[in-house]
């Protein structure tokens, strides 16, 4: 069956990587029809808005959304279109599996975990005034029902793919009450998955952890900022932002994206890395049961890793963009 596909190539680098992911999710055999809309720097230009009305609308027509990196501009009074695309659409949960690739260099060997972070509420919400001209307050909002929501997503989600143990990560110890009612939250939740091992981390020991033996981790969940940070710590566990993929899921919609930057330095040059963004729709095709297609491109990627020279400059090879992305192609099986 052809799926309709959102898809955002984005600002910079992101309609390069867009177009090669493009090409190789046609020739893994996956049925998509696409329709691309401008957000970011681009939308802004032609709408005066970089998240216009009609993007929003289409992620809620077609349920699923493949997104490269926007830039939102600094000082000029847009919200982020991340943010903004999250509250929208409901979008809970960011998922980022992060796991060791065997031609990728690494300080670290075994790392297999997924984080999943909160989504929609603590400090990201944005309640921010001033206290007199001298001070500003940030007020962080933590609910029961959405930490209840996102730790059953991250037990759910390690039952779903056979993972052993779920790790949150608070600071309950200071944040008595916001980061009280986290941990709470998911002692409740975790008392319905008797099946996997459960356990807490104040996020500084956490981060300490990480960096350790992260090979002892499997399921992260963790509020808002936190999430947002240790998924960046996580991916330079692997080798990096360009080799990370990316999901934010919602009960209705979920949106796939490259976590790295827009890179406008390099745009149009033909070297952008690829793999994240490629990842992503991997992510994206096992989400709509395209499990042999998914498998398919991971067969080809694991191949031309292997071979330096097909690889973009950044993984060390001399290959262009087009041209790694077509030899993942010719790899796959």
């Amino acid at each position: 069956m052809v799926r309709k596909i959102t898809l955002i190539p984005g600002d910079g680098i992101g309609p390069e990587i867009s177009s090669a992911t493009k090409d190789v999710i046609a020739a893994s055999g996956a049925e998509i029809e696409w329709e691309v809309f401008d957000a970011g720097l681009q939308a802004i230009e032609k709408y005066g808005d970089p998240l216009p009305d009609e993007v929003v609308e289409s992620l809620r027509k077609n349920k699923v959304g493949l997104k490269g990196p926007v830039t939102t501009p600094v000082g000029k009074g847009f919200r982020s279109v991340n943010v903004r695309l999250r509250m929208a659409l409901e979008l809970f949960a960011n998922v980022r599996p992060l796991k060791n690739f065997k031609h990728i260099q690494s300080r670290y060997t075994g790392i297999d975990m997924v984080i999943v972070r909160e989504n929609t509420e603590g400090l990201y919400t944005g309640i921010e005034h001033m206290v007199g001209k001298d001070a500003a307050e940030s007020i962080k909002i933590i609910t029961r029902e959405a930490s209840e929501r996102i730790c059953r997503y991250a037990f759910e989600l390690a039952r779903k793919e056979g993972r052993k143990k779920v790790t949150v990560g608070h600071k309950a110890n200071i944040l008595k009450l916001s980061d009280g009612l986290f941990l709470e939250s998911a002692r409740k939740i975790a008392q319905d998955y008797p099946d996997i091992q459960f356990e807490d981390k104040i996020v500084d020991a956490l981060c300490m952890n990480l960096v350790q033996f992260p090979e002892r981790f499997d399921v992260l969940v963790l509020p808002n900022l936190y999430g947002d940070i240790l998924s960046d710590l996580g991916a330079g566990l692997v080798g990096g932002l360009g080799v990370a993929p990316g999901a934010n899921i919602g009960e209705e919609c979920a949106l796939f994206e490259a976590i790295h930057g827009s890179a406008p330095d390099i745009a149009g040059q033909n070297i952008a890395n690829p793999l994240a963004m490629i990842l992503s729709g991997v992510e994206m095709l096992k989400y709509l049961g395209f499990d042999s297609e998914a498998i398919r491109i991971m067969d080809g990627i694991e191949i031309v890793l292997g071979q330096q020279e097909k690889l973009t400059p950044d993984l060390g090879g001399t290959s262009g963009t087009k041209e790694m992305a077509q030899a993942i192609i010719e790899a796959m099986v």
